[in-house]
């Protein structure tokens, strides 16, 4: 139902700082139409090639100010994560993607005080790291 506000196509790349590629990112949009806490986010999760990523090296930001591990953002109620503006989610991993080919999935899931149901997202794409 939401599976095309996640992953914004041509977002995902190796993410270089002082020199060094720390990791890869990539862009969503909520999976919900309006903006929500980053508390409401039930979860966040990704898998490339297959392999699952383990939570503890995952971050999320809704604005490049202020990044959150997955665990920080279930108490975090001050800052909400708006409709319309893409959250960055970043993977810790050492070297990032290995140049090539890879199959992306994120999956992005939030909830809402009066749906019933957590609101989830999933979208695979094949990415080419250059």
């Amino acid at each position: 139902m939401f599976d095309n506000n996640v992953f914004i196509e041509g977002t995902c790349k190796n993410v270089v700082e002082n020199g060094e590629i720390i990791g890869y990112e990539m862009e969503t949009n909520i999976t919900y139409y309006r903006g929500i806490p980053l508390s409401m986010v039930n979860f966040v999760a990704v898998e490339v090639d297959g392999i699952k990523v383990p939570e503890e090296d995952i971050r999320f930001t809704p604005d490049h100010i202020d990044w959150f591990t997955l665990k920080e953002m279930e108490t975090v109620a001050t800052i909400k994560w708006e409709y319309g503006i893409p959250a960055t989610v970043r993977v810790l991993q050492k070297g990032g993607l290995s140049k090539g080919s890879h199959e992306v999935k994120l999956t992005v899931c939030t909830r809402t005080a009066y749906i019933p149901f957590p609101l989830e997202g999933n979208m695979t794409r094949t990415v080419i790291i250059e």
